[in-house]
């Protein structure tokens, strides 16, 4: 175990860098590690969590990164930020974000959502699963409290719909090829009709 105040070099002691190094401990909590040596000095006098526990942590709207509380996640869904204070706050995950659906509904009805309801986008006026959609929050208008079966339900006949109406698409276009074919079988006809017989 090295004395306090030896002084080694990087490559010595397995740092990638090649200054020299001293082994001192932490002025907050006695924590002994080698510090960067500068002009006969640790470079850090205190370690990194209690250097870390120096620093103010700012929170909300006071912090330097702040983006004015709404966010959107890799699915379009817009997530806004509520303080701890908020009657709302319940709802929120680990970092204070509420999905923006979810708290209009739950402001509508004057209470926190259970984490089992559904808030299901009825897809009126953009169509389902579009940006649009997921960030048009309008209730009752477009958003719909549900239990998780009526939401496995109501998106099971939606894809339904979908699929459908995806096969009625297909069937039009090979009528429309039929039509083409049958347009272009009269005419030929019509041609060899009027073709002069020997």
């Amino acid at each position: 175990m090295p004395e306090i105040g030896e002084i080694k070099l990087g490559k010595l002691i397995g740092q990638k860098c090649p200054d020299k190094f001293i082994y001192s401990a932490c002025l907050a909590c006695g924590k002994r590690r080698w510090s960067a040596l500068v002009k006969g000095m640790p470079r850090n006098l205190r370690c990194c969590s209690c250097a870390n526990s120096l620093k103010p942590h700012y929170s909300g709207d006071k912090n330097y990164h702040w983006k004015g509380g709404r966010n959107l996640d890799s699915n379009g869904y817009v997530f806004v930020y509520v303080l701890r204070d908020d009657f709302f706050y319940p709802m929120a995950n680990k970092h204070g974000y509420i999905r923006e659906h979810r708290l209009v509904v739950a402001k509508a009805l004057g209470r926190c959502l259970h984490s089992w309801e559904i808030v299901h986008h009825k897809h009126d006026k953009y169509p389902a699963g579009s940006i649009e959609d997921k960030q048009d929050n309008r209730y009752p208008e477009n958003l719909q409290l549900v239990s998780d079966i009526g939401h496995k339900q109501i998106t099971f006949f939606e894809n339904r719909v979908t699929m459908l109406e995806s096969k009625i698409d297909k069937l039009l276009e090979g009528q429309k090829e039929l039509n083409t074919q049958i347009r272009l079988l009269r005419w030929e006809n019509k041609q060899l009709a009027e073709r002069p017989q020997w």
